[in-house]
């Protein structure tokens, strides 16, 4: 995933001229403290009631994007892992996927839209920069009582925001929490670009978080034993759609520079992404005393297979036990994870009593790591 051919002089970088403050000495750098029960692998108090996800019906092959740029199927099946991806379908948004997500979480959990108190909405590419996509989310599902918000933390916004949602929990602010991951990356793809095109989808998933266990009878639940965030905002040029924001407005200029699209500095992006998230998961592993033969799925965000396949050998966890879905979904940043662990339940993946390790790593940069308790459906 090299850098987008396009390297315009004015869109070259959103960063700000002001100089940092000078230090005398190095600023250490260290993570926010984690979320961890005081006897690591008990849970946190942060539960997963229901989860859901929905995928557009349109799909783009390999094949076609053949024909757009020079490539092959193989040529991208090799280097990726992915097959095909989904497009949303000219009169859908980011906000029309996350509520039809929605509506299927709060239809798998029994519950009325009116019971949520709270809307978080993980996206890099919303409706439009004003309203928050969760803003209309809100109005869409019905959730009158529900306060709402986006968070911006590019892939790995789901987790960020499943963070907030356990914090808010913990905190007794809010009982029952919609967390929503939803993307239209192919919105912000640019399609002469070989090496970027051929990556990103869109889709949505949705989870409802709670105080305590609510899930139904017939329906598997999760509980949080572990959360950890991280950021490093000196590597944010990594990742970045330059134009369109107060540095580089919307211009003629912009526009032709192709400034509003996603740029990577993919062989960065991959050493960073494999580093950040192995590093995260050891750490995780490390707190609540557990092996790599203790976990039993790792969910990574689905950015490509051959980050994914790294990411566990680098921990010491089987690959064959590394979760692999972006064959026909393609890179769908914050809606990854939330798309993955649907689907992964749909097959049966999923048991009682497994231990999920989930991580991700995204524009920022941000990485997280989580780890969460398969529960069994109520009695």
């Amino acid at each position: 995933m090299p850098h987008s051919r396009h390297e315009p002089q004015a869109t070259r970088t959103h960063r700000s001229e002001h100089p940092p403050v000078s230090t005398a000495q190095p600023i250490a750098r260290t993570s926010p403290p984690p979320l961890i029960a005081k006897t690591p692998g008990a849970p946190v108090g942060a539960h997963i009631a229901s989860f859901a996800y929905y995928l557009p019906e349109q799909v783009i092959t390999n094949a076609e994007l053949a024909r757009l740029v020079d490539t092959s199927d193989e040529w991208i099946l090799a280097r990726t892992g992915i097959r095909s991806r989904r497009r949303a379908a000219d009169t859908e948004a980011t906000s029309d996927l996350a509520i039809a997500a929605a509506r299927r979480a709060l239809a798998d959990a029994r519950t009325d839209a009116a019971e949520l108190d709270t809307i978080l909405v993980a996206t890099a590419t919303p409706d439009s920069p004003v309203p928050a996509v969760a803003c209309i989310v809100q109005a869409g599902l019905g959730a009158v009582n529900a306060a709402a918000m986006d968070i911006g933390a590019g892939c790995s916004g789901f987790l960020f925001a499943l963070h907030t949602a356990a914090c808010f929990t913990r905190a007794g602010a809010a009982q029952r929490i919609l967390v929503l991951g939803a993307e239209t990356l192919t919105r912000v793809t640019d399609y002469s670009d070989r090496r970027s095109c051929i990556l990103f989808g869109d889709g949505a998933g949705a989870a409802i978080v709670t105080a305590h266990p609510e899930q139904r009878a017939d329906n598997l639940g999760l509980e949080l034993l572990y959360s950890q965030l991280g950021t490093d905002g000196e590597m944010a040029d990594l990742i970045e759609i330059p134009a369109g924001g107060s540095r580089i407005p919307a211009s003629e200029a912009s526009i032709r520079d192709h400034g509003h699209f996603i740029r990577l500095d993919g062989q960065r992006v991959f050493k960073q992404a494999v580093r950040r998230m192995a590093e995260a998961a050891v750490d995780a592993m490390n707190a609540l005393n557990l092996k790599p033969a203790d976990i039993d799925w790792l969910l990574p965000h689905q950015a490509n297979a051959r980050i994914v396949v790294s990411v566990a050998e680098q921990t010491g966890i089987a690959p064959a036990r590394a979760m692999l879905d972006m064959a026909e979904t393609g890179n769908t940043s914050a809606a990854s994870i939330p798309i993955t662990l649907g689907r992964a339940r749909d097959s049966g993946q999923l048991q009682p009593g497994q231990v999920v390790m989930m991580l991700a790593f995204g524009a920022g940069l941000t990485w997280a790591c989580q780890v969460w308790r398969v529960c069994a459906p109520a009695n």
